[in-house]
């Protein structure tokens, strides 16, 4: 008996691994063809310099030039502190929000508010950003609040700096920090918070002590997607800052797409994944998380 069954059982992991492959396949494909391949193309296409028609040889002069001008490394810089800026803005705003939704109501008005967060972004980027810039204009609704208060005497331009651009990234991001908090403190227990009150905590500790140590591996998962599409957004710091916006995924269409220059764009886009990749992994380390816990 124990000799016929040995066809069957080795039949039957190969037929789980045969399952486990085609599950993973579709996944595996996606990674491979749509982000490591893609890669491996930029960095190679960046250690090319056109020396001529068809003509090209392999260095890092894409990247000595990115550091030897100024106005690359600092709008570079400039970038990802506005990013990490509008990130922790973000954070501010939605977690008193999202602890709302998750833990102060209940039925149907929590079902209510969850709609009317996701409300807004049934709209493009494109629309949201214009209706910001028709509130911040000299002629918006802010302008015209403050004459009517009488606060100012004339029109005042909203637009044009970096303000506009932390509110269009804040506003345009928002989404993605409320639905990974909303969902982590939804798991929290309420006895864990009454047990911290009734051991003779105040709010502000049970905040520090409960809420947040629980509610950390959303934090960290919405601030690494809102801190990843600030840093490559391109839309809002264009139609928000104007033209004098300094914003370096501008700088990599200007290379790519009006320039013509897709070495030197590729080496910037690489430069740009390197800093990402290199602030996430210090969030990381700051709050003691792992990749792999924040995006399950």
């Amino acid at each position: 008996m124990s000799v016929a069954a040995l066809p069957s059982e080795g039949a039957g992991r190969a037929g789980l691994r045969l399952s486990l492959i085609l599950l993973l396949a579709p996944a595996l494909l996606w990674l491979g063809l749509l982000i490591i391949l893609p890669h491996i193309q930029l960095l190679a296409l960046s250690l090319k310099v056109k020396l001529g028609p068809r003509l090209y040889e392999t260095g890092l002069t894409n990247y000595t030039e990115f550091f030897a001008e100024s106005i690359y490394w600092s709008t570079l810089i400039r970038t990802a502190f506005i990013s990490i800026a509008a990130t922790a803005l973000t954070l501010l705003i939605a977690f008193p929000v999202a602890y709302y939704i998750a833990k102060m109501i209940r039925g149907r008005r929590k079902n209510l508010l969850f709609v009317l967060a996701l409300l807004p972004f049934w709209v493009s980027e494109l629309i949201r950003t214009l209706g910001w810039i028709i509130i911040l204009r000299e002629t918006g609704l802010i302008s015209l609040g403050l004459q009517w208060l009488g606060l100012i005497d004339q029109p005042v331009e909203l637009l044009g700096n970096d303000a506009a651009i932390l509110v269009g990234l804040v506003y345009t991001s928002m989404l993605f920090m409320v639905v990974p908090l909303v969902t982590v403190l939804d798991s929290l227990d309420d006895t864990l918070v009454e047990a911290g009150y009734d051991l003779g905590g105040n709010g502000f500790a049970v905040l520090r002590e409960i809420i947040i140590p629980h509610a950390m591996p959303g934090i960290v998962a919405g601030c690494i997607i809102v801190f990843m599409l600030t840093l490559g957004n391109i839309l809002t710091p264009a139609l928000l800052g104007g033209k004098n916006s300094l914003w370096f995924t501008d700088q990599i269409f200007q290379k790519f797409i009006v320039r013509f220059n897709w070495e030197q764009g590729a080496a910037f886009g690489f430069l740009l994944l390197i800093v990402s990749s290199l602030v996430v992994w210090i969030g990381l380390k700051i709050t003691r998380q792992s990749l792999a816990s924040t995006m399950t």
